[in-house]
């Protein structure tokens, strides 16, 4: 069942890869080689010629209290279409999020599809697992917290790792990671990732 769940976001959500995203065709993740030779702006400029610029967030949440509620009614009714909108697709990520992140600047020097692949892997195996264990039932949604400080990169505003909180079977509270860090820009918010501690 997970592994069902996991071909699915390969070839959907993880690959928004071309466009703007809307009418793009998801096609499977692949591993590509890395040239560390290749200079910072030559690997940029390679990796954005997939898709067309962008300069906002789309299919965004106006707020982080609204992020998150949408992404728990998601999951509870598995709403994968949702999910997709929800996070940041491979043109967002090339054109908003990769040139300001520390992990793309020494001393680490990622590359953007090294960068994308490890993101990218990460998010499809997170919410495949949040699917399978939360999918298809009420969660009993009650709250979540985030870690206070947010890091500015650029005109971004990470937030994260955060907690949602769910009603248990004895009535108490229950913390759950289901989710990555989230970006703000310009006042809107995506989750950069679906990353997970399941």
């Amino acid at each position: 069942m997970r592994y069902s769940w996991i071909y699915w976001l390969a070839t959907a959500v993880g690959v928004t890869a071309c466009g703007s995203g809307a009418g793009a065709s998801p096609r499977p993740a692949q591993a590509t080689v890395v040239d560390s030779a290749v200079p910072r702006d030559v690997a940029l400029a390679s990796f954005r010629r997939c898709c067309t610029r962008v300069d906002s967030l789309t299919g965004s949440a106006a707020s982080r209290d609204a992020l998150v509620k949408r992404f728990v009614r998601a999951v509870e009714t598995r709403d994968t279409a949702a999910l997709q909108s929800m996070l940041l697709s491979r043109a967002e990520f090339a054109w908003l999020y990769y040139e300001t992140n520390p992990q793309s600047l020494p001393p680490y020097d990622l590359s953007p599809q090294l960068m994308w692949f490890l993101t990218e892997g990460n998010s499809t195996k997170g919410i495949g697992r949040a699917l399978d264990e939360y999918g298809d039932k009420p969660l009993g949604y009650v709250g979540y917290t985030c870690d206070s400080v947010a890091s500015r990169e650029g005109a971004n505003t990470i937030w994260g790792p955060c907690t949602i909180r769910v009603r248990g079977s004895r009535r108490d509270t229950v913390p759950l990671r289901l989710f990555g860090q989230l970006i703000e820009r310009g006042g809107r918010w995506k989750f950069v990732s679906y990353a997970n501690k399941l």
